[in-house]
Order: C-alpha cells, then sequence, then structure tokens
C-alpha cells in the first residue's frame, strides 16, 4: 500500500513542479522556484505568485476533487461506470454559470460566474435530495441525478440557443470547455472552503463503502446508516465539484478514468481507492494542463478538450480490457 501512495504523491509533486517552471518566458526552473520563494519585488515574482502558483494549486484541488468524488460515486453504486457527473451536480453547476454569463452578471460583478456555478451546485444538491427521497434507493439516485442531468444540459442549451449576444454565446462555450487560465488566488480562496469539506465528507464514507461491498443489507446489519450515507455523499460530491466547476468550469473523464486506473494497484477495498483516486487525479490534470500550455502555447487550448482526448480512448481501452477478462 505504501508504494502507490508514494508514487503517486512523487508524481503529482513533480508535475507541480514542472508546471510551476514552465512559461513562455523561458526562465530557469531554480530561478523561477526562487523568485516564488523570496518575494524580491520583480515582475517574476508576480509571475509566479499571481500566475502560476494559482493555476497548479487549482490544478491539485480540482484533480482531487474529481477523482476523490468518481471513487466514492463508484464505491456507493457499486457501478465502475458512476462519475460525479452521473448525479447531475456538474451539469447544474455549469447552467449557474452560464445564466450569469448570459446575463451579464458576469461581466459587471467580479467572481459572479463562480459564486453561479456554486449556487447551481447546490440548487442541483436540493432537486436530488427531493426526487430521490429521504429513503431512496441507489437507483432512485442514479435516476434523479440522470434527469436533473438531462434537464440542466437541455436548460443550458436553451439558453446557449436563445442568447441574442454573439459574443456571450462564444464565452459560455468557451467556458463550458473548461480551462485554468486566467484564474489568481481569488479563485483559489473562494473554491478552498467548499473543497476542503467535500473532501473532509468523502473521506469519511471510507468504512460504509467497505462494509457495502458485502450488499446493503450486510452494510445495515454492521451498523451503516445507508440513509446518511447517502446524503453525506451527495453533499460531498456537490462540494467538491461544484467548486472544482465554479472555477474551471466542465472538465470529464478525471473521475470515471482515475479510479479504474488505479483499482488494481491499490486493491478491492473502496477506501484505499478513496485517496490514491484523489491523488492520481491532481497528477491527471497537472499532467494535462501541462499539455495545454507546452503543445499548442500560441492557442487558447482548453484543458477539458485535452481531458476528453486523453480520458476518452483510456476508457475505451479499459472496455476492451474488461471485455477480455470476462471471455
Amino acid at each position: 500500500m505504501r508504494l502507490p501512495a508514494l508514487t503517486l504523491i512523487a508524481l503529482a509533486a513533480l508535475l507541480a513542479v514542472i508546471a510551476l517552471t514552465i512559461g513562455p518566458a523561458g526562465i530557469g526552473p531554480a530561478e523561477s522556484l526562487r523568485a516564488l520563494v523570496r518575494d524580491d519585488g520583480t515582475a517574476l515574482t508576480i509571475v509566479m505568485r499571481e500566475i502560476r502558483l494559482p493555476r497548479v494549486l487549482l490544478a491539485l484541488m480540482v484533480g482531487a476533487s474529481l477523482g476523490l468524488s468518481g471513487a466514492a460515486m463508484q464505491g456507493y453504486l457499486r457501478n465502475p461506470l458512476a462519475d460525479p457527473g452521473l448525479i447531475g451536480i456538474s451539469g447544474t453547476a455549469a447552467l449557474g454559470a452560464v445564466l450569469t454569463i448570459q446575463t451579464g452578471l458576469a461581466a459587471a460583478v467580479a467572481l459572479a460566474l463562480p459564486f453561479g456555478a456554486l449556487a447551481g451546485a447546490l440548487a442541483g444538491v436540493g432537486l436530488i435530495l427531493a426526487l430521490a427521497g429521504p429513503r431512496g434507493s441507489s437507483l432512485t439516485l442514479i435516476l434523479a441525478g440522470i434527469a436533473i442531468s438531462a434537464l440542466a444540459g437541455a436548460l443550458t442549451s436553451l439558453v446557449l440557443n436563445l442568447s441574442p449576444n454573439p459574443f456571450a454565446a462564444s464565452e459560455i462555450v468557451f467556458w463550458m470547455m473548461g480551462s485554468l487560465a486566467d484564474r489568481s488566488m481569488t479563485h483559489v480562496w473562494l473554491a478552498l472552503p467548499f473543497t476542503l469539506a467535500g473532501w473532509l465528507i468523502l473521506a469519511s464514507l471510507g468504512r460504509g463503502l467497505d462494509a457495502l461491498t458485502l450488499g446493503e443489507d450486510a452494510a445495515a446489519a454492521m451498523g451503516i446508516d445507508l440513509g446518511r450515507m447517502r446524503l453525506l455523499l451527495v453533499l460531498g460530491t456537490a462540494c467538491a465539484v461544484g467548486a472544482s466547476t465554479a472555477v474551471a468550469g466542465a472538465i470529464g473523464f478525471v473521475g470515471l478514468v482515475v479510479p479504474h486506473l488505479l483499482r488494481q494497484r491499490v486493491g478491492a477495498r473502496p477506501s484505499a481507492l478513496l485517496w490514491a483516486s484523489a491523488l492520481g487525479g491532481a497528477a491527471l490534470v497537472l499532467a494535462a494542463d501541462i499539455a495545454v500550455r507546452v503543445v499548442l502555447p500560441t492557442k487558447d487550448l482548453k484543458l477539458g478538450v485535452v481531458m476528453a482526448l486523453v480520458g476518452a480512448p483510456l476508457f475505451l481501452h479499459l472496455i476492451y480490457r474488461t471485455r477480455r477478462d470476462i471471455r
């Protein structure tokens, strides 16, 4: 168990250092890191502290949140195809952000866009809990999530379709592709409380997720309150994924693919997969963000596009490997 943990921590730390030291200015790694630690009042210090550091911190937070939420969802639903988007949190958060762009609120008020996304995520949680009911099964949670996700997607398309302003429509489309460019420490401080709350809530589900591998009846016999567990799962996912969507836009495949990649390395226990998926998700988003900055530095390549290009082939490979193992 220790080797994967140390490997993932080392990988995430290495990618974070690389992300901090690459840039269009062509400044050496040692000089960049020195400017980050020691405030000498130069432009490089401002670049390191106000541009590169927030981007790296947000990549770590977003990746860890999506990976952790995906592992928790798959453990609770006992479905390897589950991911945070299944319960509609990402869709409602995106709808909240899109509404702030469409109404012009995002242009008039600073941070209106991330606050709109957070409000959308919280509204999605309320709808899911109302639809699924206090004692509903995991199936009702999935059905409620699918319905809310479809409704949020339809309303987002409607807003885009009725947009009289082509600039607002263009901004909505680009925001929905996901990006960490032009983020500041303000975005970090905005997302941090919700992200930490989501991590703590999801991390507390480990014992219940392990018990659920024996079935709902066995878990209930072991003293697990399934209703409380489901409530915590939804709230934790909403806090972590809602905050991520608020500051980075819609980024897919992390919560779906990362638990698959790490499940065989950490064993079958869902509790062990939680922290591994958080570290793996952070490393994956950092690597994708580095690719965004290195592959086409003169183009505004979006992080969500890169994640889809990386995640879709990985997922197809996993499907092929699963089918081969079944034979």
